[in-house]
């Protein structure tokens, strides 16, 4: 197992190893749904088509030796499962061992007696799966849903060593038997709304879980295809939820979250619109990942997280579950603004959730016994910190308060466009009032063509909270265009007024120098790493780079910049993190991925917003 990927957390029971650009809005984020659930691009829909936001909780203790969910020593399962409601989530994860459903034991880990009386009477006597059957059986009376969660192979504790979605003793063709008998256990019972169909796969230098590799017996994703349409043959109505691998070419995030080989390995199942990805995410407390330093900011941390796992969300390819994060009770550990520590990591996330509405998660854990418990070790039903269930409450259900929200909003005021250098305009507008029961956020659209009409393409920014913005990175003496919209969770309002500005030209104490390296070329496609000195005596403030490539070169992805490309014209303008670099500053990590066929020549001539580059 690489040093990069080492996470552990201690429960009462040992040792347990953790894992864990918005689309528009088809309708309210209702916190239950109805019926089965599908996808469409990067939402999850009920049955009837309204939104819906997976803000939910894991619940371990079936995956153990125990074979039953935790807490049962303390409280009723009735009692647990109101709390769990009560606290505002809406989805469990349920954490289970292909031990438990094969041979299920009468677990003895229960009390059927508190100081408030007889607990969990009609469990006794039963065998885990009957458990489950009476868990399920109650949560969708109180309008929960449940997703399966494969945590691995013989009951114990944590992900399975191997890496694998199989053991000596659980081959593959017991992980898919299980999966259909689980399935057809609940076939036509809507509370499982979902599988899990492996916790955190990952590498452990011996021959773990691969992505894209091609290996029958190690390529993840080719399993995850041959499991969830084994499922979907039985029930195609469910969702099916596939984690990522821990690494991608030589690239390591946390185990099971890392997604990028999904860009060009994607997941295809035999019905379409079930698919949801999968990424586990946590902070230092849990490993002293390289981007924890510092220099940490929520930029960068966003940079990450786009570059693993978001970037399915963010470019409407599917939905997203941050399926594991979590965080201790301490206050300094859930928010912070030391750089590179445990609270700053926590409050960025949140930050990031509240954001991207149509990101959906699972808090890890519900677990009193679990150093990022959210309940007491009597589990009690009020959280531990009201401060970080107040968080969590913040990201539930999307922006709209839990289906509260009931009309979209109005259409922004008084755009306007001021130029306020070679490669910035700043925007300003009056701020709409919110219907009620809504929270109202913008997105922003620009073209240089002055009849341009809103649309994916020319979206430059979502989420904008405050009635500004700045638009960095623009060519100098150049007229961009611009719109907004209001959005809330029922949807985007309709277009401002239309504003206009041209850019500066640029100043004579700009200079440049371009360092461009091809790493990692497989003979059809390549990883490009960029950085950029300003030789100039004056700051650059926004930047866009320029090239023409002589090849067919095609960016597919990139990281700390943004992309477009037309033919052979690539241009990549700074994020909104970096768009400064101060005379004599040299800025690093910009990069890419491309595909290509034929000889993969390097760009020689490069422009910096216009200025040629020496």
């Amino acid at each position: 197992m690489q040093q990069s990927t080492l996470r552990k957390s201690l429960s009462c029971a040992g040792w347990v190893v953790l894992a864990v650009v918005v689309g528009l809005m088809t309708g309210p984020a209702y916190g239950q749904g109805t019926g089965y659930w599908h996808t469409s691009g990067n939402r999850i829909l009920d049955a009837n088509g309204h939104v819906v936001r997976v803000a939910g909780i894991n619940w371990y203790g079936f995956e153990t030796t125990d074979e039953v969910v935790h807490g049962l020593w303390a409280q009723d399962y009735h009692y647990i499962l109101n709390a769990i409601q009560s606290n505002g989530y809406n989805v469990i994860r349920m954490p289970l061992s292909n031990q438990m459903v094969e041979t299920p034991i009468i677990p003895t880990n229960i009390s059927y007696h508190n100081a408030s009386g007889p607990i969990n009477t009609d469990l006794e006597g039963l065998n885990s799966l009957q458990i489950l059957d009476k868990i399920v059986a109650y949560a969708g009376q109180i309008g929960l849903r449940i997703i399966l969660d494969n945590h691995r192979s013989e009951a114990g504790n944590g992900a399975e060593g191997n890496g694998l979605w199989y053991t000596t003793q659980y081959p593959e063709s017991a992980w898919t038997n299980d999966w259909v008998s689980l399935t057809q256990r609940y076939l036509n019972n809507s509370t499982v709304i979902g599988l899990d169909l492996r916790n955190e796969p990952h590498n452990d230098q011996s021959g773990g879980s691969c992505w894209g590799c091609g290996l029958m017996s190690y390529d993840w994703r080719l399993a995850a295809e041959r499991g969830g349409n084994a499922a979907l043959a039985v029930n195609p109505s469910l969702l099916i939820f596939v984690e990522g691998t821990d690494c991608y070419n030589n690239d390591c995030d946390w185990w099971g979250g890392n997604l990028e080989g999904a860009q060009t390995y994607p997941v295809t199942l035999n019905v379409a619109n079930q698919l949801v990805y999968s990424a586990h995410d946590y902070g230092p407390n849990l490993y002293q990942q390289s981007w924890f330093n510092s220099n940490t900011t929520y930029q960068s941390l966003v940079a990450v997280w786009t570059k693993f796992w978001a970037y399915l969300s963010l470019n409407n390819v599917a939905p997203v579950w941050v399926g594991e994060f979590g965080t201790t009770n301490n206050s300094s550990d859930i928010e912070s603004s030391v750089p590179g520590s445990q609270g700053q990591w926590f409050q960025s996330i949140v930050t990031f959730l509240q954001n991207n509405t149509q990101l959906d998660w699972t808090y890890w854990a519900l677990n009193g016994e679990d150093s990022y418990a959210l309940l007491d070790s009597n589990y009690d039903s009020t959280p531990v910190s009201s401060l970080k269930q107040q968080l969590l409450a913040s990201i539930q259900f999307g922006s709209g308060g839990g289906g509260n929200c009931q009309a979209a909003p109005p259409a922004p005021t008084g755009l306007a466009a001021t130029p306020v250098s070679s490669s910035q305009i700043n925007l300003n507008w009056n701020a709409v009032t919110a219907p009620p029961g809504c929270t109202v956020t913008y997105n922003l659209y620009s073209s240089r063509l002055a009849n341009f009409l809103p649309s994916p393409a020319t979206r430059i920014a979502t989420g904008v909270v405050a009635a500004n913005y700045a638009n960095t990175g623009l060519l100098a003496s150049t007229t961009y265009y611009y719109i907004v919209r209001a959005a809330d969770s029922i949807g985007e309002s309709g277009n401002s007024n239309r504003a206009s500005a041209t850019t500066q030209s640029g100043s004579g104490g700009s200079g440049c120098h371009i360092t461009y390296l091809d790493q990692n070329d497989w003979g059809t496609g390549f990883t490009g790493a960029i950085s950029i000195k300003n030789t100039g005596t004056t700051q650059i403030n926004g930047w866009t780079l320029t090239w023409t490539w002589s090849g067919n070169q095609q960016i597919i992805q990139s990281w700390n910049s943004n992309y477009t490309q037309t033919g052979q014209n690539v241009a990549l303008t700074n994020a909104v993190w970096n768009g400064t670099i101060g005379a004599g500053d040299t800025l690093t990590g910009i990069g890419f991925n491309a595909n290509y066929s034929g000889t993969n020549h390097n760009p020689t001539v490069f422009h910096l917003n216009g200025t040629l580059c020496q």
